[in-house]
């Protein structure tokens, strides 16, 4: 908040008592002074939007791309499968926009936003906005454009950066925030170009800080407003009273009213300087799929916690192999902090410096155990997170994982048991595992056989949770899932 509107929200002094406890007539707030104030306090609000939008408009920039021929807008992060979520999130308007697939002769334009952060005309924008991008054009706000070249992009975190240039002179500039330092229901205020309307202003609070599972990027710590952020915003800043960049709008609820999303200045400071030095961002890896630990699972690792990661592969070759973690470990604390969820180990490890070794604490078999691994850097593809399925009752009818069986169903092991039919309603189709799925231990134990897979299953109490190690059919990853034994009487 600004300190001019602080003073303002402060009416009056309390006024003088007289002798019998009623207010001085001289002192009687009158009803025309009361609304003269309340006025004066719109006023200063009203000032310092008009402030914001007067030093940062000069600042925010049109950007429009030409795409490849045939390629249409952005491609969807993550496939096909993950249409159905950015549509739901964007809006069908924007995943048309953005994302259509256009026919091989139809060349696609696309358009978004960006501020300018550096005089020299560095600009900022989402990553999405410039997908595919052939050619970008930048305008801004005295009609001036520009051809811009792409810096670098990362779609980990929805970011890129544009140069521009201009014969003489210098850009008008945004200045940056610290988004650390943001509270929910402070103000925040929106500069972008939704749906081509140039350079709009809206206004709202901050909703919420350090949203995760938003579902549009990797590392994800969003900036949740409600003010008013559409397709077009995207790239364009989020701005605090004082008219500093906060966040670079991204994301909508489209399904939702007053619900958008703007990645972290602090964040976004980050990703730039290493688009910007090295055209790509290095992070660390290493080299596990992971999974989270819900409270089922906890209880049948025999852990009291839901707080912690699970491991669920180790990559061969990998820091992690190398640093001797194993698939079941579950991590609980990296450098020296906890560890709760998937999404907060993933973004610990890629702000570590590949080569760095970094600490950590794991719980194997029950108990701590301390390791230190050196982390390594994060491919260019990197390894999906394992989702974690649902889990309730058995009825399996399994075969030996032979050579035949593990080439039908697209297996790579070959030691366990590979699953041919789930009786719908058991454990096993409550607990995920499907046809194809090859079943390697059960209860931390291996299944090496029919026979020991029967004899560890049939010694299972009732209503007792187990942990089942599987691989899944058609070259998935190796995950856990959990079994609960099912109630005498019951499949």
């Amino acid at each position: 908040m600004m300190v001019l509107d602080r003073r303002a929200l402060v009416i009056l002094p309390l006024v003088p008592m007289v002798a019998l406890g009623a207010p001085s007539a001289s002192h009687a707030q009158t009803p025309s002074a009361s609304t003269s104030e309340s006025v004066r306090v719109l006023e200063a609000l009203e000032s310092a939007f008009v402030s914001v939008a007067d030093r940062v408009m000069p600042a925010v920039v049109n950007v429009t791309v030409k795409t490849k021929r045939g390629s249409g807008g952005a491609e969807v992060p993550g496939g096909p499968e993950m249409e159905e979520r950015f549509k739901e999130f964007f809006g069908q308007e924007f995943f048309d926009r953005f994302f259509r697939k256009r026919s091989p002769r139809e060349d696609g334009r696309a358009s978004g936003s960006g501020v300018i952060v550096d005089k020299q005309g560095l600009i900022l924008t989402n990553a999405h906005v410039v997908e595919n991008a052939a050619e970008i054009e930048v305008g801004l706000s005295d009609d001036r454009k520009f051809k811009a070249t792409l810096v670098g992009r990362d779609p980990k975190t929805d970011l890129a950066v544009l140069r521009i240039e201009a014969p003489s002179g210098s850009f008008p500039v945004a200045e940056l925030g610290d988004s650390d330092r943001l509270r929910v229901g402070q103000w925040a205020i929106a500069i972008g170009n939704p749906f081509g309307l140039d350079r709009t202003v809206t206004a709202g609070i901050i909703s919420a800080t350090g949203r995760t599972r938003v579902g549009v990027a990797t590392y994800e710590a969003f900036i949740q407003t409600d003010a008013s952020i559409n397709p077009g915003n995207s790239g364009g800043p989020l701005l605090n009273l004082q008219g500093k960049v906060i966040g670079i709008n991204t994301a909508i609820v489209a399904s939702g009213q007053g619900i958008g999303f703007a990645i972290p200045i602090n964040m976004a400071r980050e990703v730039m300087g290493q688009l910007i030095a090295k055209g790509r961002v290095i992070r660390g890896w290493l080299g596990i799929v992971i999974q989270d630990l819900t409270p089922d699972l906890a209880a049948g690792f025999g852990i009291s916690s839901t707080g912690g990661v699970l491991i669920s592969e180790v990559m061969k070759d990998s820091p992690a192999e190398t640093a001797g973690m194993r698939p079941g470990d579950v991590i609980v604390e990296f450098t020296g902090a906890p560890i709760k969820e998937v999404i907060d180990l993933q973004r610990r490890v890629a702000a570590v410096e590949p080569g760095k070794p970094a600490a950590l604490t794991v719980i194997r078999d029950r108990k701590p155990t301390a390791l230190t691994v050196k982390i390594g850097e994060q491919p260019n593809e990197e390894v999906q997170v394992a989702a974690v399925p649902r889990e309730e009752r058995l009825g399996l009818v399994v075969e030996p994982l032979t050579q035949d069986a593990a080439e039908r169903y697209g297996l790579t092991a070959r030691s366990g048991v590979v699953v041919t039919a789930v009786k719908p309603g058991s454990a096993g189709a409550e607990s995920g595992i499907r046809v194809g799925d090859a079943i390697l231990e059960v209860n931390r134990r291996p299944v090496t056989s029919i026979e020991t897979f029967m004899t560890l299953t049939s010694t299972l109490k009732a209503g007792e949770i187990v942990p089942v190690y599987l691989q899944r059919g058609g070259g998935g990853n190796n995950e856990y899932v959990v079994l609960k034994a099912a109630e005498p009487g019951k499949p």
